[in-house]
């Protein structure tokens, strides 16, 4: 990347030491993995840096409490989020002992809702959308004279969120690459001005959502760029706007910016579950999506990936589960026409059963997308695979069984 405007103030290595030592006792040193399992599916030696294991769940608390750790006795606080941040701020404000009053969607999660509310801040359910409950806190602050926190855009934010790069690079020195999920930028720029300080020949990896890939765009434009809207499953990322600060430090220290699929993000995230016991998030997934799908470079060389949280909403969990076994062909979805008799279904599932496949939901009926004859009937079936190649080879013995597939 390029340097950064010379009118941008970037963070040093003496910024993010000089965090660590106010966030001493404040956050957890969270634990480094090395799962030899998942280091064999991506081809190169793992470290997965456990930030959903940080106090409130995400690395977020840190950059929260170093930007509030400066503001005098008895300020008031606000904040606009839904979710991660709104719980850094919380907590650390009731930890600086100040008020602090955090603006949330109506739509936010009623779990992240209730512990925002549980760290001490009182919320307030403000539009329909973060950017109706960003206007709100915003006026509120100008309104109350509060302190508006933002959750990137801040030097002391961004300095907080360099010590998780402190840490990473005293608990793994081998690391060659350190691959880091992008939203606003903040955690990023933060590790990456920590990384190249004190490892210059680290590369630093940047991974956004390709429905919500505003700092490559931004990178590309030479200015942050507004997206005119996100689509993506990991909603802790789904940032439309990067600022000028984060931009600089992307610009400064970032080596690359690549983009994952919500398909390769919940492949990540069922492995973390499956294979490292790990809970986490779609956003704090993206970083190992990135290198399943080999996009981050620095050859076989060891690399660490940053799980950057783990408050993912136990009503959602199910489903991002089911999502990611798709994803990864645990699950395949057919539909069969067969003649309209009687044990017709029983012979399909005698086939099955034959095949050694577990029937997960079956559907069956005599209307159907296309037209089916008067004497005929459509089966839709879901059934428990080990991958997209035992997926084909199902397929084909069903066929070859003489049914007829649709789609």
């Amino acid at each position: 990347m390029s340097s950064s405007p010379p009118d941008v103030a970037l963070t040093t290595l003496d910024d993010v030491k000089a965090a660590a030592q106010i966030l001493d006792g404040v956050t957890r040193i969270t634990p480094v993995l090395r799962p030899v399992n998942l280091s064999a599916i991506a081809g190169r030696p793992l470290v997965l840096k456990c930030e959903n294991l940080q106090r409130t769940g995400s690395f977020k608390l840190r950059g929260a409490y170093r930007r509030i750790s400066e503001l005098p006795a008895g300020s008031a606080v606000v904040t606009a989020s839904a979710g991660n941040h709104a719980q850094g701020v919380a907590l650390a404000s009731t930890m600086c002992k100040l008020k602090s009053t955090v603006f949330m969607p109506s739509t936010a999660a009623l779990p992240k809702v209730q512990a925002t509310r549980n760290y001490g801040a009182e919320v307030v359910l403000e539009g329909a959308s973060f950017e109706d409950a960003g206007a709100a806190a915003r006026a509120y602050a100008e309104r109350e004279s509060a302190v508006f926190v933002p959750a990137f855009d801040d030097p002391f934010v961004i300095a907080g969120q360099g010590t998780v790069g402190l840490e990473l690079a005293e608990q793994a020195p081998e690391v060659e690459t350190v691959v880091v999920p992008v939203g606003g930028g903040g955690l990023a720029g933060g590790i990456a001005a920590a990384m190249k300080a004190l490892r210059p020949g680290c590369r630093v990896v940047g991974v956004e959502p390709a429905g919500a890939a505003d700092m490559e765009l931004s990178l590309q434009a030479g200015e942050p760029v507004a997206l005119d809207r996100v689509d993506t499953i990991a909603d802790g990322i789904a940032v439309k706007k990067v600022s000028e600060l984060t931009l600089a430090h992307a610009r400064a220290f970032v080596d690359d910016i690549v983009t994952v699929t919500d398909e390769e993000i919940a492949r990540a995230l069922v492995l973390l579950l499956e294979r490292a016991k790990q809970v986490v998030e779609p956003a704090s997934a993206a970083g190992l999506a990135a290198v399943l799908a080999d996009t981050v470079g620095g050859d076989d060389g060891p690399v660490g990936v940053v799980l950057s949280g783990g408050n993912v909403d136990p009503s959602l969990i199910g489903r991002l589960i089911d999502f990611g076994l798709t994803a990864v062909g645990r699950y395949l979805m057919l539909r069969v026409v067969l003649d309209d008799r009687p044990g017709a279904l029983h012979s399909l599932l005698g086939v099955i059963a034959d095949l050694g496949l577990n029937v997960v939901e079956i559907d069956h009926h005599r209307t159907g997308v296309v037209p089916l004859a008067v004497d005929e009937v459509e089966v839709l079936l879901a059934l428990e695979t080990r991958d997209r190649a035992h997926q084909e080879e199902t397929r084909q013995k069903i066929a070859a069984a003489g049914y007829r597939i649709l789609g």
